[in-house]
This record gives structure tokens, sequence and C-alpha cells, in this order.
């Protein structure tokens, strides 16, 4: 979903989408700055003086002109605002409609900073090179990263290019070479569980994801479904429309969710009469993220039960704004409330039975106590 100019459209990018690569912190001379002393071009002249005499590599001024940009973004100390180059929006945009080039990775960054993989599509390179669920991803082409989003836009690239990783797997370090494929991401699967209970799985809200989940509700419920349980664990996010679409089929008449800008001005997304006579269970979990928490937060003003742990805790919704060159900016420019008007940025939603998912233990604690509420 692209925003031109002053038509934005607004939209939760989750973690796992990818972003620009930031080249640095130089501020960009000719972007005039009120009350700063330094927004003439001079400074920027005389490193670029110093580049030239003294730099041993050969460099292309392009690269540099857009690491200027990108530094002067991430001044604002923002980690969901970047300027992004027409190629990197490119990028970008197809991982947020779930189309794109790469290897068929999920992976989120946990509180330790390490980055790690979350899911693995079916088919895809990741998993013929056998990479799995679990694995830390520890360098891409031999570069380390601290942003998953750059992490994620080195990860994709033009289809039949080589792509390397480094990954912690089985205990120990691993080297995975993998050859970049189309990949089309489908965010909802969904199958009956013993007890004719319906499962319904959303990894991210693209596109199509509204869509996709009215079909697999109706699946359920042709299947006489007692329950349903509603699975957002590890959902990075994505689309803010798609996630209110969902909660449409949930909810009654009523508010979704509230977003409010810098003037405190708000606006309401609601929900149609008209839901599923099911009852439904949520899952979420630390990686339950941006729209992901939009849709639980609304279930858990309503009344819904949320099982698992504390969500991420991302409340802020971004804008991107295409420029005439076809590079864009992202930038944050609202945050959301639940309909209760909680606050969820830094602070996430709290399940309504707390339940860890054991490592070292086969089984799903946090699925098995949504079947029992459900009984």
């Amino acid at each position: 979903m692209q925003i031109k100019k002053k038509n934005f459209i607004l939209i939760l990018a989750g973690v796992f989408f990818a972003g620009a690569i930031l080249m640095g912190a130089v501020c960009a001379a000719f972007l005039y700055s009120p009350g700063y002393a330094i927004t003439s071009d001079e400074k920027l002249k005389e490193i670029k003086g110093y580049i030239d005499k003294y730099y041993l590599n050969e460099y292309d001024e392009k690269d540099l002109v857009d690491g200027a940009y990108a530094g002067y973004v991430s001044g604002l100390g923002d980690p969901y605002s970047e300027y992004m180059t027409k190629e990197d929006y490119e990028s970008w945009m197809a991982s947020a409609t779930g189309n794109y080039s790469g290897v068929g990775i999920t992976f989120s960054e946990d509180d330790d900073g390490n980055f790690q993989v979350l899911e693995v599509n079916a088919g895809s390179p990741a998993e013929k090179a056998g990479v799995v669920e679990g694995d830390l991803i520890l360098t891409v082409d031999g570069q380390t990263y601290t942003n998953s989003e750059v992490m994620a836009a080195a990860i994709r690239g033009k289809k039949g290019t080589e792509v390397t990783l480094m990954l912690f797997h089985d205990g120990k370090e691993k080297e995975v070479k993998m050859v970049r494929d189309d990949i089309v991401l489908q965010s909802v699967t969904w199958e009956m569980l013993d007890n004719s209970i319906g499962y319904i799985k959303i990894s991210s809200f693209l596109n199509n994801t509204g869509a996709d989940f009215k079909e697999a509700l109706q699946a359920v419920e042709k299947n006489k479904a007692k329950g349903l349980i509603l699975d957002l664990r590890n959902n990075g996010g994505g689309l803010v429309d798609q996630s209110v679409e969902v909660a449409d089929e949930l909810l009654d008449e009523g508010v979704v969710c509230y977003v409010e800008d810098k003037n405190g001005k708000t606006e309401t997304y609601n929900a149609y009469d008209g839901k599923t006579k099911i009852p439904a269970v949520v899952l979420i979990n630390e990686s339950s993220a941006s729209a992901s928490e939009i849709l639980a937060g609304a279930l858990k003003d309503n009344g819904y039960e949320i099982v698992g742990t504390k969500s991420f805790g991302k409340g802020v919704i971004q804008t991107t704004i295409e420029m005439d060159d076809g590079s864009a900016l992202k930038l944050t420019i609202m945050q959301y409330l639940s309909p209760d008007k909680h606050v969820i940025h830094q602070k996430g939603i709290k399940p309504t039975v707390k339940v860890e998912d054991k490592e070292k233990t086969e089984a799903d604690e946090q699925l098995e106590k949504a079947e029992e509420l459900l009984q």
C-alpha cells in the first residue's frame, strides 16, 4: 500500500518488514533546520573534501547523498521512521503486500537483541536449506546488523541471487547459502482441532488478510466448530485496515481502535454490526506487535479471553510518503488506543490468562490453555 504526496494511508509496519538501509548519521546540510547553526552546505563540502583527499576506496556520490538523507531522519531517534531509496521502498512495498523475492523466513528481535527465526515458509529456499524456527541469525553476507528492518532488506533481493546467512543452529554456528526466489506469503491458515475447536493463525496483516480470514472463519463455521482459537503469536503486524477487517468478523458494531496525532486529534476505526456466534479465545506472546495488538486490544476490551504473555508494545503508526524520484519517507505520525482508550505503545497488551510457553517441553501450554477455556 503506497502513499503519494499528501494522500496519506495509514499503515503499521511490523518489525519483520523491511525498510531503508541506514548509511550513517551525516545530516544533509542542504536541509534547512531553523535555529541550528550549521545549515549551509559548507560543512558537507568540508567533509567531502576530506573524503576525496584521504579516503582509500572508490565511492559512489549517490550513496553519500542517500546516506545523508537517511542519517538526517535517523537523527529523530525513532526506530520506525526512516528514509528509503527507491530500491529499498520497492522492496519494502513488496514485503508489505506479501509478494517479494527472498528466502522465506520471518524473524524478530528478542529482549537480548538476538534476531530469532519465528517461521519458515513451506517450500521456501530457507526450508530447503535446513533453516528452522528458533535459529538465530548472526550475519547476512558476513555483515552484522542491529536493526531488524535493515537486516530484512539485506536478506531480500533479486530472484536468482545468492545470500549467505550465519546462523546459531542447534547449539553451534552454521553457514547457510541460499538462492533467493519469489515468495508469496499466506498470512492466514486454519484447521480443526479435537473436540470440534477451530484454529485460525494469522502470521501478519497483508493486503488480503481480511478476506482470507473471513474465508477461514466460514470454513470453521461450516465444520460446526463449538469454539475458535485465534493465534496472533509471533505476528509482527502489518496493515491497519486488515486488522480492522478481522475485528469486524468478531465484534458487533462499535470501536475497534482510536488513532491520535501529535495535536491530540483522534480518529476512530469501527466494526459494523454482525459477528460470528462462535466463542473465541486469542493467543498472543511477546512477538505479537502493531496491528496484531490493535486486534488483541479490541477483543480484550470487548470481553474476549487473551491467553499467553504480554505483547511487544508497538503502538505507533507510520505513514509512507512517496517522493517524486521514487524514494520514500516513513514517519511515525500517530499512536493508537484500544476501545477503552488504553495506551499500547511501550506497554503492550496484558493477557487475561498469563501462560508461558515452556521451551523445555514439546507441549504448547498456551494452546492447551485456550482449548481448556473453550471446553
